[in-house]
């Protein structure tokens, strides 16, 4: 059974995984890439820091990421991918690599061609406390819709606020290049195929760059030709852990959290007993929820369901099961004691719901315990037992299990689809609306007034 520093790593995708750059403003924005910092994730020596400096460093480094995946991958196939000319074709380039950000570069480009994003290689002095990330973004978050890039929000009081750039405006250029262009050559340039986490990884990635640098944009707003420009600073900023209730009428509540920490399932315990008490129904919004922690997920959902029920299966290459989390009636996350909810649940889900968020959501709809309303999750669930230091102080990570949820479905790559599917329109972004939350807390509503009505009595007359 793996430790618990295995479980804290085990599903981790919201602060490292590329695709969950984007979201809200309590998170990362779409183009947000990852600062580096002090404090590295695994402390290097002197000799560590020269390690990449020399060709044969350099080579030390590579051959070190390219063997530990051969051994260690989930896949033993690697997912169709020839792994020996995938060494052949780039290890001359990490050798002739100028700076450890070109060696690094080559790295990723190697497993990109697996198409997994929780298979990731970070640089050293990148931080290793991925519930706190800083990143480099321009303040703008983007998603595609109906084949377009669209400005899902607008960081406030930022430079791009003062540009005039407003949620549901279509993004036309990046730098010159048409938007839905780059998306493409960011694909062919990744040999990431067109998977739902690729392309979602190329859109969020659209306005990536060194901090500091500037970035030329153009945009127009929905139904308008008139074309608008600005050009936008990439800067430093935080993404931190965010929870919040808020109620919506109607006994209904609305639970939002970006990411599965002990800190996060003990805020919910609390709740439960404070802003959540006399609540009626609950919706849970995990869109642009990226993951996090096993063991805090398995908490969150204890306090939902009966305890002893399965949540889905670990496997490792040789198929054997390496973890099977269950419900409990104690928490690992909280010494508090809890009354568990038994009313009516309903989940929200996206693109950008990953990994643990994925397990959550499929595990409680197989359990008959929530409908799933939003649109499809982003198929990104793999296992990841230890994070594994590099010759120069960088980290890799490796998928090493795969999942299936406790009727035998596997959500990698596919991800979940919603009972009710809802995608916001253009429209909808423009004028501030989100019509899945509308359409969540309607079903529960409904849902109560039903229950609420009084049994239909039948009189027998004698006589």
């Amino acid at each position: 059974m793996p430790n618990r520093t295995t479980l804290k790593f085990l599903l981790l995708a919201l602060a490292l995984c590329a695709l969950a750059r984007g979201a809200a403003f309590a998170q990362a924005p779409d183009d947000a890439r990852v600062l580096r910092e002090g404090g590295a994730a695994v402390a290097r020596n002197d000799d560590a820091r020269t390690e990449s400096a020399t060709r044969e460093g350099r080579l030390r480094v590579f051959d070190e990421v390219w063997e530990q995946v051969r051994v260690r991958y989930f896949d033993p196939a690697l997912r169709g991918v020839d792994w020996q000319e995938v060494r052949r074709s780039l290890r001359p380039r990490a050798a002739d690599a100028g700076t450890e950000d070109e060696l690094y570069a080559v790295l990723r480009l190697m497993l990109g061609t697996l198409r997994d994003p929780h298979t990731r290689v970070f640089e050293p002095g990148e931080s290793d406390d991925w519930r706190v990330q800083h990143y480099v973004s321009v303040g703008v978050s983007v998603r595609e819709i109906e084949g377009e890039v669209v400005v899902a929000d607008v960081e406030r009081k930022s430079e791009a606020a003062r540009a005039g750039f407003h949620a549901g405006d279509i993004i036309v250029s990046v730098d010159g290049e048409p938007a839905m262009s780059l998306v493409a050559r960011r694909l062919a340039e990744q040999n990431a195929g067109d998977s739902r986490p690729a392309r979602l990884a190329a859109v969020t990635r659209l306005f990536d760059g060194p901090l500091d640098s500037t970035v030329s944009i153009v945009f127009r707003r929905a139904g308008e030709t008139k074309e608008r420009s600005a050009r936008l600073r990439r800067e430093t900023r935080t993404r931190v852990p965010t929870f919040e209730v808020r109620r919506e009428g109607g006994g209904v509540h609305v639970v939002r959290f970006n990411i599965f920490t002990p800190a996060v399932a003990e805020a919910f315990v609390r709740a439960l007993g404070g802003e959540l008490k006399g609540a009626r129904a609950l919706v849970i919004d995990l869109r642009d929820n990226g993951g996090g922690e096993a063991e805090a997920m398995a908490d969150l959902a204890s306090t939902l369901v009966e305890p002893g029920a399965s949540l889905g299966r670990f496997t490792d290459r040789e198929g054997r099961v390496q973890l099977e989390p269950f419900t409990r009636a104690s928490l690992v996350s909280s010494a508090d004691t809890f009354t568990r909810f038994r009313g009516a649940v309903v989940l929200l889900t996206n693109a950008r719901t990953a990994s643990a968020a994925e397990v959550f959501a499929a595990s409680l709809r197989e359990e008959g315990r929530a409908s799933v309303v939003g649109e499809p999750t982003c198929g990104c669930v793999l296992g990841i037992r230890e994070r594994h230091a590099l010759p120069d102080g960088g980290v890799l990570d490796i998928s090493e299990m795969d999942y299936h949820t406790a009727g035998g479905a596997r959500l990698e790559g596919r991800g979940l689809s919603p009972d009710v599917e809802v995608a916001p329109a253009r429209e909808d972004l423009s004028r501030g609306r989100d019509r899945a939350l509308e359409r969540a807390v309607e079903m529960l509503k409904m849902k109560e007034r039903r229950a609420s009505k009084p049994a239909a009595v039948s009189a027998v007359a004698g006589g």
